[in-house]
């Protein structure tokens, strides 16, 4: 069974019966379960419409008829803007005062996935109580279609591609003048979706004329697994070494997520995404940021270096986002290369992220390396603790908290402790029976062996 119905939306392979897979019956169920709650919030301001984008995916097209005709039967107005990333379907939904919007994108899972992203009025994810309500109408079917005569329309609108790049490029801390005038070199992999669509017209519109295009066609036939990380991105790594560009940005299928690979084709870290925007964004507007849990201390420590606070968030972007407008933070995201910045909007947008690097770039001379080498050095170790399906999990945690109860804990997601010079992540599975266990240090080895510590600890602990 690969169908997952959990508060960060309905994702599973295609084909299949329904009930274990992604298949039109369960999508129809779905979507008729989220338009069913957008009726609480259609009014003068949000209309009666909703925004449905797409990625590049092999079995987006067929999804994303379903989802629009369903939509329409549940009376709702549709704005089909066809394929478009994460970040350009949010900003749509704002544009258009529509009621909410749909993403079709399976994010970095491979091929034979796709998934339903819900959004609300304000372009963002749904709360986590509003997505829980959302699974429990799809099951319980618990939703009414219109008559006849209360159909929705259906329109396509194909600009926002040009709307989200004039956006960005408009940016005040994005120096266009600036970056055309480094005359950089760069290399882009989109990984075949819909990231070879927009990210080349957004380099072109900042002056980035020398550009090298990697898997840019479109075709949702993925060159190599989507996710951006570096054991996947050997084509472009080697390019990067023959010394004739100066960066490299890699993004997933539906572009919320950006990793950076260096002049001399080392990676910068996926990590360092954020806390590399964030030291240019602190320089020119000092203020608090965000990051979940299971990101790097290296963005606290940049956020102190110029006086000002850091927050942590519950893993997810719509609690980053949520703790963001909180505290009111000038950045934040997470550390998978995820960059929120609310001056454009309260989503992660690799667009932006790109604009602001390249801005950095230009304006210090540094080069990729230089840049990543001046940020606070860390190393993050990911493991995890395999469970029989009834252990009590949330005991077991209350136990580790327990023991470490004279350090730092935050429990606000799982259980993290922070030590002087490094930190663990103990966090419990949506999808599986297993403890994620993420820890990080100055080193591999320190990294490694906090995490193995923890670990055999759990282990022993369930033996007794």
């Amino acid at each position: 069974m690969t169908l997952i119905k959990s508060i960060s939306g309905f994702r599973g392979t295609i084909g299949g019966r329904t009930g274990d897979t992604l298949n039109p019956v369960d999508i129809a169920k779905s979507v008729s379960a989220y338009a069913s709650l957008r009726e609480a919030v259609v009014n003068r301001k949000y209309r009666r419409k909703i925004v449905v984008g797409r990625d590049a995916r092999i079995s987006g097209e067929m999804v994303s008829h379903v989802v629009c005709g369903t939509l329409m039967g549940m009376g709702f107005d549709v704005v089909n803007i066809g394929l478009a990333s994460t970040p350009t379907t949010e900003l749509a939904v704002k544009m258009e005062n529509a009621c909410g919007g749909i993403i079709v994108t399976a994010s970095h899972n491979p091929r034979q996935w796709n998934a339903l992203k819900f959004l609300n009025e304000k372009g963002e994810f749904l709360p986590p109580a509003e997505a829980a309500e959302v699974v429990r109408r799809a099951n319980a079917d618990d939703y009414e279609f219109v008559d006849v005569d209360n159909l929705g329309c259906y329109t396509k609108n194909f600009t926002f591609d040009q709307r989200h790049v004039e956006l960005v490029k408009y940016l005040e801390l994005v120096d266009v003048d600036a970056i055309r005038r480094a005359h950089f070199t760069v290399a882009l992999d989109a990984v075949n979706s819909v990231g070879g669509v927009i990210v080349p017209k957004l380099l072109g519109q900042l002056g980035v004329t020398q550009v090298t295009l990697l898997n840019c066609e479109p075709t949702g036939d993925f060159s190599h697994n989507p996710e951006p990380l570096k054991e996947n991105l050997n084509e472009i790594r080697n390019l990067m070494r023959k010394g004739r560009h100066d960066i490299g940005f890699v993004v997933d299928p539906d572009v919320d997520r950006l990793a950076l690979v260096c002049e001399d084709g080392t990676m910068f870290g996926e990590e360092n995404t954020l806390v590399a925007v964030a030291d240019y964004v602190l320089q020119h507007t000092p203020g608090n940021t965000v990051s979940n849990l299971s990101s790097t201390r290296g963005l606290r420590d940049v956020t102190e270096k110029y006086g000002c606070n850091y927050c942590p968030a519950a893993v997810g972007e719509v609690n980053v986002v949520t703790k963001m407008r909180e505290t009111g933070a000038v950045i934040g995201g997470e550390g998978n290369g995820g960059v929120i910045y609310p001056t454009a909007h309260n989503g992660r947008d690799a667009l932006v992220g790109i604009a602001l690097i390249l801005t950095y770039l230009a304006k210090t001379g540094m080069k990729a390396t230089e840049l990543r080498d001046s940020l606070p050095h860390y190393y993050i170790s990911k493991n995890r603790i395999d469970l029989d399906p009834k252990t009590d999990i949330y005991a077991l945690l209350n136990k580790v908290k327990e023991i470490y109860r004279d350090e730092q804990i935050t429990d606000i997601d799982g259980v993290k402790i922070d030590f002087a010079d490094k930190w663990v992540h103990l966090r419990k599975s949506n999808t599986e029976p297993i403890i994620r266990v993420y820890s990080e240090a100055h080193t591999k080895e320190e990294a490694d062996a906090l995490a193995q510590q923890i670990v055999d600890m759990v282990y022993q602990m369930l033996q007794k």
